[in-house]
């Protein structure tokens, strides 16, 4: 059974939300993100959308159930953490701590914790012995494009609103990766 480029668009656009919003968090919280670092943003997102269901396609085997089975832990961990710590800075920190952070180790837990469904997808794809790179690619290219744009929302919606997003990012944050521990 193969999937229609249609369905495979819209798996992307699904795996794609968890990076959209973390993005517009980042939108939001960083008002001083140059256009380089907005694109390191797409570029890790897109790359680990793509890369996690590649590694689940060939991870079909008896590690494959153990990796699965602590996926969305470690996914909520990582994004428990990181949401604590924007609310954290948010309450107790200084405002240039907050606006002009970026951190190539907190842009990486990001784009794997947000990923971690993906890889199951992957998994997916080795069951139904459906192709797995095309696919790979389109979900890679859609995370990239909706993380770009989830930033420049986010810096829209935090000139509007004000910085007290970024508790409202932590909590975001925090919601994603319980979604994550609790498989929605």
């Amino acid at each position: 059974m193969s999937l229609n480029i249609i369905s495979v668009f819209l798996i992307a656009v699904a795996l794609a939300m968890d990076a959209f919003s973390v993005s517009l968090t980042k939108g939001f919280t960083q008002k001083n993100l140059t256009k380089q670092q907005i694109l390191y943003y797409g570029l890790f997102f897109g790359f680990f959308q793509f890369m996690m269901p590649v590694l689940g396609y060939f991870c079909i085997s008896r590690i494959s159930s153990i990796i699965e089975s602590f996926a969305s832990i470690i996914g909520f961990v990582l994004l428990l953490a990181i949401g604590l710590n924007m609310i954290r800075e948010s309450l107790f920190g200084g405002e240039e701590e907050i606006t002009d952070k970026f951190s190539f180790k907190e842009v990486t837990l990001l784009a794997i914790a947000t990923s971690i469904d993906a890889f199951a997808v992957g998994i997916t794809f080795a069951v139904l012995n459906n192709p797995f790179l095309m696919p790979s690619i389109i979900i890679g290219v859609v995370a990239f494009a909706f993380s770009v744009a989830g930033i420049y929302i986010g810096r829209r919606l935090g000139d509007y609103f004000g910085d007290k997003f970024q508790i409202l990012g932590g909590v975001i944050l925090i919601l994603i990766g319980i979604k994550i521990l609790l498989g929605f």
